[in-house]
């Protein structure tokens, strides 16, 4: 009898033209991760995060992840022509950045409105936190300026008459003129017809009370005083507010299997072309759309939608109280800090408290990021992997480009 054998495993007959393609693709994918992962920021030692999509070379598919300046140096290291061809996702910053700028005679009223914004998610320059002895006082300040993206001024009777107030707040103008962050005044025993003529046209609410300084920390967060929006009557035009990045028919499509998926699993649910068009409401012609739009996450689209388990990875974020990004970082870090941390699936899912539904997602965005050893089995369906098992180089890499 004569047997196939493609990278050292046998393959039936049937399967040769199945095998040849995923061999070529994981050469392929082997090349990229080792040209685009060796390509480190200097400055940070960040590297980036490599993820490749698709069944064959036709719908494959890049992602390349990394902050604004590692992005910059792997378009800079390919070129324009080759880096165009992919798909990047800068790491920008969550975190708002509020630069106070005050005068010593309203000191008291500075510390409270500083422990305010700081312990409530929003780091705060406040110079009797960031200036220390023998620092240069202008480089510290253009330090906080430059980082801020938020310049927030208490106005009052004596800061408005203040130069050192008064240049602070011509840098913090011009910074926002020039969409870099955003320009907040606040008046505390200030009357509004005694603001500054640049300012005269801005609102500048006045802090009277612990409430007044929650509004502010609500505006910085961008918390809207405008009620939640309702539901659109059509599920289309409702999708069409999520920031995915797809069109309005691809996020109907990839929410219904967020909320119908039982594990998150591949293949979980299965379900034809034209049922699916019934289920979210849209016709056959946009669901085959859709499809096609999100055909990296899906093994077939032309009569049946089998979903990946990408899929989960990449939308759990906007439809489930979970993100597998920040589930992946913590399953990572598990990993590389405890060398007794366990590999079984349903034995993390149990130390965790999550159900096999929230593991999934995280365990296939480091699998899909080069970071796992294989280890998905049949016959074991709550789990994408029977055992999560890291590879220690690329999950250290990983971890120091995230901390």
């Amino acid at each position: 009898m004569i047997h196939f054998e493609i990278g050292g495993k046998r393959v039936h007959p049937d399967k040769i033209g199945d095998a040849l393609m995923q061999a070529i693709l994981q050469n392929f994918e082997a090349q990229i991760r080792e040209k685009l992962g060796s390509i480190r920021d200097p400055e940070t030692g960040e590297f980036p995060t490599i993820v490749l999509r698709g069944d064959d070379l036709d719908d494959l598919s890049m992602h390349v992840e990394g902050s604004p300046a590692l992005i910059a140096l792997v378009r800079e290291r390919l070129g324009e022509d080759e880096f165009d061809d992919m798909t990047v996702e800068e790491d920008t910053p969550d975190t708002p950045k509020a630069f106070l700028s005050y005068t010593s005679e309203n000191v008291e009223l500075a510390e409270f409105i500083a422990k305010k914004l700081q312990s409530n998610g929003i780091d705060t320059w406040w110079d009797r936190w960031c200036i220390s002895a023998g620092d240069s006082l202008r480089q510290k300040i253009d330090e906080g300026l430059s980082d801020c993206t938020h310049f927030l001024v208490l106005l009052t009777p004596e800061s408005v008459k203040k130069p050192w107030v008064n240049q602070e707040m011509d840098a913090g103008l011009v910074r926002k003129l020039d969409n870099k962050c955003k320009f907040m005044a606040v008046r505390y025993q200030l009357p509004a017809s005694e603001l500054p003529p640049l300012l005269s046209g801005m609102l500048a609410p006045e802090i009277t009370a612990d409430g007044d300084v929650r509004q502010l920390i609500n505006d910085i967060h961008g918390l809207s005083r405008k009620p939640p929006l309702g539901p659109s009557p059509h599920s289309a035009s409702k999708e069409s507010a999520k920031q995915t990045g797809y069109s309005a028919a691809a996020n109907t499509v990839a929410r219904f299997f967020v909320e119908n998926t039982k594990n998150g699993t591949f293949g979980d649910p299965i379900i034809d072309v034209e049922p699916l068009a019934e289920a979210t409401g849209l016709s056959l012609d946009d669901t085959k759309d859709a499809l096609y739009e999100l055909s990296g996450f899906f093994k077939d689209t032309k009569l049946h939608a089998l979903v990946k388990a990408a899929l989960f990875t990449e939308f759990d974020r906007h439809w489930k109280p979970w993100d597998p990004r920040y589930d992946a970082l913590k399953l990572a870090a598990d990993i590389m800090n405890d060398e007794n941390f366990p590999a079984e699936s349903k034995t993390i899912a149990e130390l965790y408290e999550w159900e096999p539904r929230r593991l999934n997602p995280a365990a296939t965005y480091l699998f899909e990021r080069g970071m796992l050893v294989d280890y998905k089995v049949l016959g074991n369906p709550e789990f994408e992997f029977h055992r999560i098992v890291g590879k220690p180089d690329e999950l250290r890499r990983f971890l120091k480009s995230r901390m």
